[in-house]
């Protein structure tokens, strides 16, 4: 069992930047790949980013260029690092992780971002 334990949401307004924590609760490997979800209200979760070790990570098109993904193995904590909000950004952000065929999951936090 992995629990998984996000920080850093909140509210900014448009333009502003939000640094999204989300740390293991055991060690977890660098091939393992880790990353966050987003979900706004009457859509479907969607991928923002993902990361593992050996490959360049994944960004969703919509955040490619004002999102950054990282990783501190040591920790075995993940960082998402957003600029330039946009309302279009406000959604509740889930930190993910699959290992050994099973899917974890944060408990989200909420990120607004203001018109």
């Amino acid at each position: 069992q992995v629990q998984l334990v996000e920080s850093g949401g909140g509210l900014v307004q448009t333009g502003g930047s939000l640094r999204l924590s989300c740390a293991a609760s055991r060690t977890v490997f660098s091939s393992v790949p880790m990353g966050w979800y987003r979900q706004a209200p009457g859509k479907q979760r969607e991928l923002v980013a993902r990361i593992r070790s050996g490959r360049d990570p994944d960004y969703a098109d919509s955040v490619m260029g004002r999102f950054t993904i990282s990783r501190d193995n040591a920790k075995s904590t993940v960082y998402l690092q957003m600029d330039r909000l946009k309302p279009e950004d406000t959604a509740l952000y889930y930190c993910h992780l699959r290992a050994s065929g099973i899917d974890y999951w944060g408990q989200g936090t909420q990120v607004t971002v203001s018109v």
